[in-house]
């Protein structure tokens, strides 16, 4: 990844790029010249006349020189021409700040009784000695800052783009969990108004009291399906409100049982996964069976998994199928996106007939 690709998407609460150039003497520049100075005024003093104090103040005097030079020109001009870049501006600021760095170096930090300046040999070679250690060494160590500052910038930049594509890829995820969630939502609404229109045409006189019961029914669970933490507990709740709806519709052929483990209850869990398998199970296993027939709700938590079974005694899986219909076809991938594609659902025929419909998902607790 270079530095010249576009930045990163921006994102509400997240950084819009990489960070622009930083402070001039910024601590962790400031210390890098401390320590360079110290080094090269320690080996220019063992081959000058001069006390090894002054030369490194020398030294300090035109390395912090070079190191203003460099942060001027990493911020300025904001734009350059095209044909010039960033680190040749700054390499040559460098190389034109050393000269004069040094001389002022040599006119502040004098020995005691030295001679004029222009006139004073010793005084010259030292100045030579430094104007010519700064032009061979700092074009170098600000190279090798160019360099530490461009993988800065370009790891910053890699961080912003892996957040912006993880924040990203979440939005799909919970637009495509929408998306979802709306074609099982009117798909189990429909069905149950099906079936109060079947009592109606067929003039029960239940009827009134099942619609009576739906609406209140509706009025409950509907909030439910789009709660932000959607848990076992209220799943279980929508569970139980449709049986007893389904009960009150044909109270001689449907019977049902629900258990769960009290460790279940605040268990994250998305939203009409259960109301999905056991609608299912009323609809393609109670209903078509002359007899009806049992549906039972099994939830257990072993370790770090959740176990979820949802039975049927109804007529069983017809024409060879395993429950390949729009519902349990759009409740599979929910539960992938959903438990990061850690989850499984198996619908298979039981022996003594009907169908099994086994969940597994982890068991995550909803945070407070």
């Amino acid at each position: 990844m270079s530095s010249a690709q576009p930045p990163p998407l921006p994102i509400a609460g997240m950084p819009a790029g990489p960070r622009g150039p930083g402070p001039m003497f910024a601590w962790r520049r400031v210390r890098f010249t401390l320590v360079a100075s110290l080094c090269f005024g320690v080996l220019l003093g063992t081959a000058s006349t001069v006390p090894g104090w002054m030369m490194v103040g020398r030294v300090l005097i035109v390395a912090f020189a070079a190191l203003a030079a460099f942060g001027l020109f990493d911020r300025w001009p904001k734009r350059l021409p095209r044909w010039l870049d960033r680190w040749i501006l700054q390499l040559l600021g460098v190389l034109l700040v050393v000269v004069p760095a040094a001389l002022v170096a040599c006119l502040l930090l004098k020995v005691d009784g030295a001679g004029v300046f222009w006139k004073d040999k010793d005084r010259l070679a030292g100045f030579a000695m430094l104007a010519f250690a700064g032009i061979l060494f700092t074009p170098w160590l600000a190279l090798g800052a160019m360099i530490r500052q461009r993988d800065i910038v370009v790891r910053d930049q890699a961080e912003s783009f892996a957040l912006a594509r993880s924040e990203l890829e979440r939005q799909a995820l919970d637009a495509r969990l929408r998306l979802l969630q709306a074609q099982i939502e009117p798909h189990f609404l429909f069905n149950t108004l099906a079936n109060v229109q079947a009592l109606v045409d067929a003039r029960s006189p239940q009827a009134s009291e099942v619609l009576r019961s739906l609406v209140a029914y509706l009025r409950a669970a509907i909030p439910r399906l789009h709660a932000p933490e959607p848990t076992i507990a209220r799943e279980l709740q929508l569970v139980r409100a449709y049986l007893d709806l389904m009960h009150m519709r044909m109270p001689d052929r449907l019977r049902y049982a629900i258990e769960a483990d009290d460790a279940a209850s605040a268990l994250r869990c998305p939203p009409s996964t259960l109301l999905t398998l056991v609608e299912n199970a009323v609809r393609h296993g109670i209903d078509p069976s002359e007899e009806g027939g049992m549906v039972s709700v099994e939830i257990r938590v072993r370790a770090d998994r959740c176990h979820a079974l949802v039975r049927d005694t109804g007529v069983g899986l017809r024409g060879g199928t395993e429950g390949a219909g729009t519902g349990l076809l759009a409740l599979r991938q929910r539960l992938q996106l959903y438990f990061a594609g850690d989850a499984r659902l198996d619908v298979c025929a039981a022996e003594q007939g009907g169908v099994h419909a086994q969940l597994e998902f982890p068991a995550w607790p909803v945070l407070p």
